[in-house]
């Protein structure tokens, strides 16, 4: 059994873009050293929208990244450079990854918003937009 993770997140300017891809990359690489992580998958949407889709052996795994290394240092930021982000996270046989439609279907269902400093209308009206890769 398989935890999958996806976030998703829309910077609010095209100037954090640069900072942002370093912090993705860093992140991107320990997720795919640490322990427990099945796979690692990172996306650029339209928009400046960005997700990430990651399968776990535990949810312990999973917490020991998110607040560990660059992961959590790059966390804080996102308050700041994202006025959009939400998360889901569910259990499933296999560590396959969704496609952005099963993603984007999980998170409208059975996500959650997760905080920012400066929210878009959509993250406060709660709407998620569909992928346009």
């Amino acid at each position: 059994m398989a935890l999958i993770s996806v976030t998703r997140l829309r910077l609010r300017s095209v100037r954090y873009l640069p900072s942002f891809l370093w912090e993705s990359l860093l992140s991107v690489l320990q997720a795919k050293r640490a322990s427990g992580n099945l796979k690692t998958r990172l996306v650029r949407d339209a928009n400046l929208a960005f997700w990430t889709l990651t399968a776990w052996e535990s949810e312990a795994a999973m917490r020991a990244f998110m607040t560990a290394g660059a992961h959590r240092r790059a966390m804080p930021k996102l308050l700041e450079w994202c006025d959009e982000a939400s998360v889901v996270h569910w259990h499933q046989e296999t560590a396959e990854l969704p496609d952005l439609r099963e993603a984007h279907r999980r998170i409208v269902t059975q996500g959650r918003m997760s905080k920012v400093n400066h929210p878009s209308p959509a993250q406060m009206s709660k709407q998620i937009a569909q992928p346009r890769i």
